[in-house]
C-alpha cells in the first residue's frame, strides 16, 4: 500500500457519496413503511443519478474539497472509477421513464410508486371479472404491484376466491423487504408467471410491517409469538403468518384452498422464473384434484 495522502482522502470522499446514496435507500424504506410519499421512484432515481454524476466529476478533479490535494493529472484508477460512476448514472436514466433498472431491484422504491411509465415491461394485463370490487380494502394506503390487482385484507380476498372458485396466493410481504421487491421486479414480470397469478389465482398481499393501518377492536388480540397485541395490520398479518404457517420471514408464498391449508409446500424467494411458474402450476393441479 502506498503512504497515506491525497488518494486516501479521495477514497473517504467517494465512500461519503456511497454512504449518502445508501442513506437515501433506507430513508425511502421508511417512506414506504409510513406512507409519507416523499420518495417516489423518480425522485429516488434522480437523486442517485446526481450523486453518481457528482462522484464521477469529483474523481476527474473538477470538484475539490478543503482537505483534497491538487490533482495535476487524472491517473488510470481515477479515470476508471470515474467512467464507472458516469456509466452507472447513465444506466439509471431510462428508469425515469419506467425502465426496470434491474440492478436496483429491491433498492429503489417499487415500480408502483412511479408516475410515468412508457411500457408494462411485458406483464400480461390483469383480467378482472365483473364481480371484482372497484375498490379493495386498504387500497388507499397500500399500492398493488404494477400489472396486478391484489386484495390486502385476508377475509375480503378469501370471500372473493370462494365466489369465483379459485385458489388463493397468499403473499406475505413487506414495505422494506428487498427480496419481495426483487421477486416482483424480476420474476412476476415474466409473461407466464404474471398470467398464472392474474388468471388462475386470487392474489392476497399481506404486509407484515405496515404500522399505519390500525386494526378494529374486534381483531386485536395478544400474540403469544410476538409477545404483544396485534394493534396494526402489520402485526396482525405477522402473527397470522407465524401461527398458521410457522414462519416470520418475507416473502413467503402460500398456495392455498379456501380453507387456507397449503396445497403444496410453502415457498420463499425463488428467482428462477421457470421454477416459480412450475410451483404455481403445481398448486393449481393440487387445487383441481382436491
Amino acid at each position: 500500500m502506498p503512504k497515506s495522502g491525497g488518494w486516501l482522502n479521495s477514497i473517504k470522499v467517494c465512500l461519503g457519496f456511497l454512504e449518502l446514496a445508501l442513506a437515501l435507500k433506507f430513508l425511502s424504506s421508511a417512506d414506504l413503511a409510513w406512507h409519507w410519499e416523499w420518495f417516489d421512484r423518480e425522485v429516488f432515481l434522480v437523486l442517485w443519478i446526481v450523486i453518481f454524476m457528482l462522484m464521477g466529476i469529483y474523481l476527474l478533479g473538477k470538484i475539490k474539497f478543503s482537505h483534497d490535494s491538487d490533482v495535476p493529472y487524472v491517473s488510470v484508477p481515477r479515470l476508471f472509477f470515474a467512467i464507472l460512476s458516469f456509466s452507472f448514472a447513465l444506466y439509471m436514466v431510462p428508469g425515469l421513464w419506467g425502465a426496470p433498472v434491474s440492478v436496483l431491484s429491491g433498492l429503489a422504491p417499487p415500480m408502483n410508486t412511479q408516475d410515468f411509465i412508457l411500457s408494462s415491461n411485458g406483464i400480461v394485463p390483469v383480467t378482472t371479472s365483473v364481480n371484482f370490487p372497484a375498490k379493495v380494502k386498504h387500497s388507499e394506503s397500500l399500492k398493488a404491484p404494477l400489472g396486478f390487482h391484489p386484495f390486502f385484507d385476508l377475509e375480503e380476498g378469501l370471500a372473493y376466491a370462494k365466489k369465483v372458485g379459485k385458489p388463493v396466493l397468499l403473499d406475505f410481504t413487506g414495505h422494506t423487504c428487498v427480496n419481495c421487491r426483487r421477486m416482483e421486479d424480476l420474476v412476476w414480470v415474466d409473461k407466464e408467471v404474471s398470467r398464472l397469478i392474474n388468471e388462475e389465482y386470487v392474489l392476497i398481499q399481506l404486509y407484515a410491517d405496515d404500522r399505519n393501518i390500525k386494526m378494529p377492536a374486534n381483531k386485536i388480540h395478544y400474540s403469544k409469538i410476538l409477545k404483544r397485541k396485534t394493534e396494526d395490520l402489520g402485526y396482525w398479518n405477522l402473527d397470522f403468518q407465524a401461527t398458521k404457517y410457522g414462519s416470520n420471514a418475507q416473502p413467503l408464498y402460500v398456495l392455498a384452498g379456501h380453507d387456507l391449508v397449503p396445497l403444496v409446500e410453502t415457498q420463499g424467494a425463488n428467482f428462477d422464473t421457470k421454477a416459480y411458474a412450475t410451483y404455481l402450476k403445481s398448486g393449481l393441479t393440487a387445487f383441481k384434484n382436491k
